[in-house]
């Protein structure tokens, strides 16, 4: 299972947030630094449509494990709660067209 690793340490706000996201998933230039661009980024990875640097066979899976969760959580909660919602949001998408979830996080 591929695994994106998100360092929680180094996340400490939104700015922080998406800029980690961008590295470490391989968002393009353009991209847009919102939760509503982290979703459409996140929304094909099964397609060669370039928004990150994963891309994911048939039912594969990409594992977003956040380390550090614990100080993420406390240093800004409401990210962590708007990951999992988000999480679910975008597998949602997949199911709507009758594919396998393609995310999972994992908090460590």
């Amino acid at each position: 299972m591929p695994t994106a690793r998100l360092n929680g340490e180094l996340i400490t706000d939104w700015e922080s947030f998406h800029t980690v996201s961008a590295e470490v998933f391989g968002f393009p230039e353009f991209y847009g630094r919102n939760m509503n661009a982290w979703i459409d980024c996140l929304s094909y990875l099964r397609d060669e449509d370039g928004m990150s640097k994963f891309r994911l066979r048939e039912n594969e899976v990409l594992d977003i494990e956040v380390q550090h969760s614990e100080k993420l959580r406390q240093n800004a909660p409401e990210i962590v709660e708007t990951l999992e919602f988000c999480i679910d949001d975008i597998n949602d998408r997949y199911a709507d067209y009758g594919e396998a979830p393609a995310l999972k996080l994992t908090l460590r």
